[in-house]
């Protein structure tokens, strides 16, 4: 309301009848007769457009106020005269100043800022008036409760039509954490540095593209270089040359060629590289990546472990070779197991200390790695290697008489037991029992077999009497029993129980080291069988080999071998590339087949249909497809199911 006898200005909202809400200003001015109010005259307004502009002006305003306080960042502007007309309320903070003082003096800031850096701050404006410039820089500000802050500014000139200079604007941010952490990420790189001098392997960093980056002390006293003169070396390092022997640059520029490492995979490589003095020594380079967020390459870290002593021990171990195949081909402990690979070393370790006890043994590991054979190597050197080895694979036993083969059946058990059969356990009695594929037992023969652990006896299928046993059982699997556990497939007391000694095969990919030691040892038995002179290896082949990855390990390499061999009409072993082009994984690796079946014309499907056409569908046994074409009865069974082959047509063939 307006008072007696004066003016009013107003505002006041009101509701429509459409519910719509508006702004009315209302300006009135009093008419007075005598000096007594008579009447008012007055205006009314609809400002709800400048008052809804007003308003969104204030959101606004409170959303940049918000903005810079969560990013620490504060606005201003200053005349050229130094006169400071306007700090927004982030600014206040960032610079330590209370807002309700009003706008400071541009002295006043100015010595809050650093003694140290007050010199070159006052003379950065300086310039940036006299040239109307912009200006970035850094400086420290002194809080009045003591800490030091770093401070990031930066400022834009505002120009007038004629081109004088009208003010600075800009933004400030405190920029302490970010620049704790650059000095902390520096000394860290220092330590960093120093750390790698002091190793002994050498060390080095390359861009995506294989640019020199950084080597470290060990590396550059090798080749007697400064860090600098390392750097300028014409080329990069998937530029074989150099310091590379001429005899390793093929293959290494091969390597280099190879996708897996254009992909930008980690690599390894075997070279020689020449040093300051001119000789040259054995390395394993070990190459790898760094990729961004977004999967791009970044750089390539380098470690170089010198092998030489290794190398030269290989190559007398190569020269000798004839003499080790001789001692290999003789009656042993461990058969047919063949390498010198420290990874191999570890497993014959531990088959010579369980052999003696009587304790459990699971074998681990992919398929094709010679599980077998370990498991006959521990029998044979325990006390019951005079008693029998029985071997079973379990996957490649009808799940319906699983329990009737491993622990036999009595007379009128089931249709067709004419009569009792003993099972495998049994026939093992005394001796040792090898239950290759374990984790492809369904759960009642599980429970069986745990029973058979703890107790030491079993029922007959059909009977009902316990029969006592004194097996020594050797499991193996190439399935990740404890994920079997995991998701219910597999017992896990069962596990315990069959894990008491693990026995991890490693597959041939991590026994690079023996594939020249295999390759001699199968070409040279094949070579005899075929009565073939083979006089040496192929170099281009060898390179081959040794770099497969092997899915199908041991097994894989022998068929390779034995295929090459019967094809063979030269006394140079040698390899076709082509059959080593399908790196898949063991499962689906293709069936190798023996030259009776003539794998360079026929397929994978009439290879196994015209085994089973000869065994009349049996799978497993002596005379059964899988050991004529060489391969376990679980890859065959896989193979079989995953061609659609009707097993069943060929039983009465």
């Amino acid at each position: 309301m307006c008072e007696q006898g004066s003016g009013c200005d107003v505002k006041k909202r009101i509701i429509r009848p459409d519910g719509a809400v508006r702004y009315i200003r209302c300006v009135g001015i009093p008419v007075l007769d005598n000096g007594v109010l008579k009447r008012f005259l007055g205006t009314a307004m609809d400002v709800t457009e400048q008052e809804q502009l007003i308003q969104e002006l204030q959101r606004r305003e409170a959303y940049l106020a918000e903005a810079q306080r969560l990013s620490q960042t504060g606005s201003w502007a200053w005349s050229p005269d130094q006169d400071i007309r306007y700090w927004s309320e982030e600014c206040y903070r960032v610079l330590s100043f209370d807002p309700q003082d009003g706008l400071p003096r541009f002295e006043d800031f100015f010595q809050r800022i650093h003694p140290d850096d007050q010199p070159g701050f006052r003379e950065l404006i300086q310039t940036a008036i006299r040239e109307k410039a912009e200006w970035e820089t850094d400086y420290r500000i002194v809080h009045p409760d003591g800490p030091i802050r770093d401070i990031h500014v930066v400022a834009h000139p505002v120009l007038s039509t004629s081109a004088d200079l009208v003010e600075f604007v800009g933004t400030v941010i405190d920029v302490t954490e970010r620049k704790r952490a650059e000095e902390e990420r520096r000394r860290s790189e220092l330590e960093l540095r120093q750390m790698l001098d002091l190793s002994p392997q050498q060390v080095a960093v390359f861009g995506p593209d294989g640019e020199r980056l950084y080597a470290n002390r060990v590396a550059l006293d090798y080749v007697g270089l400064s860090l600098e003169e390392w750097r300028q070396i014409s080329g990069n390092v998937f530029t074989p040359g150099g310091f590379i022997h001429p005899d390793d640059r093929e293959r290494v520029a091969r390597a280099f060629s190879d996708s897996s490492f254009s992909s930008g995979s980690a690599h390894e490589l075997e070279l020689r590289v020449r040093g300051a003095v001119g000789n040259y020594r054995w390395f394993l380079y070990r190459f790898n990546p760094l990729h961004d967020a977004k999967g791009r390459l970044m750089r390539w870290y380098v470690a170089c472990t010198d092998i030489d002593e290794r190398k030269r021990a290989e190559e007398k171990l190569q020269q000798e070779n004839v003499v080790l195949r001789e001692e290999i081909d003789k009656a042993s402990m461990f058969e047919e197991i063949v390498g010198t690979s420290r990874s191999l070393k570890v497993v014959l370790s531990r088959i010579a200390k369980v052999g003696p006890t009587d304790s459990t043994v699971l074998i681990t590991r992919e398929t094709g790695t010679g599980k077998e054979l370990i498991a006959r190597a521990v029998h044979k050197r325990s006390q019951r290697s005079a008693r029998p080895f029985v071997s079973v694979n379990c996957a490649a036993l009808a799940p319906t008489l699983v329990s009737s083969e491993l622990f036999g059946h009595e007379k009128g058990a089931f249709t067709g037991a004419t009569q009792r059969r003993l099972g495998r356990f049994e026939m093992a009695d005394g001796g040792t029992i090898f239950l290759d594929e374990v984790g492809e037992l369904l759960p009642d023969t599980q429970a069986a077999l745990l029973r058979v652990l703890q107790e030491r006896e079993f029922e007959r299928v059909g009977g009902g009497q316990p029969v006592q046993v004194d097996v020594r059982v050797i499991a193996a699997t190439n399935r990740d029993l404890n994920a079997a556990v995991a998701n219910g497939t597999f017992r896990q007391d069962l596990l315990y129980r069959l894990n008491v000694f693990p026995i991890e095969m490693p597959p041939l990919r991590e026994r690079k080291d023996d594939i020249l030691m295999l390759v001699e040892y199968f070409v040279q038995r094949y070579a005899n069988r075929a009565g073939k002179n083979i006089r040496s290896i192929d170099q281009k082949t060898l390179d081959l080999l040794q770099s497969y990855d092997w899915p199908g390990n041991i097994r894989e390499l022998q068929n390779v071998i034995e295929r090459s061999i019967i094809l063979s009409t030269a006394d140079v072993f040698s390899v076709d590339e082509l059959w080593l082009s399908n790196r898949t994984s063991p499962q689906a690796s293709l069936v190798e087949a023996p030259p009776a079946l003539n794998v360079e014309t026929r397929s994978e499907r009439e290879i196994i249909e015209a085994a089973l056409a000869e065994t009349r569908g049996r799978i497993s046994g002596p005379s059964g497809a899988a050991a004529k074409l060489r391969i376990p009865a679980s890859t065959l069974e896989t193979r079989i199911k995953a061609l659609k082959i009707n097993k069943q047509q060929f039983k009465f063939g």
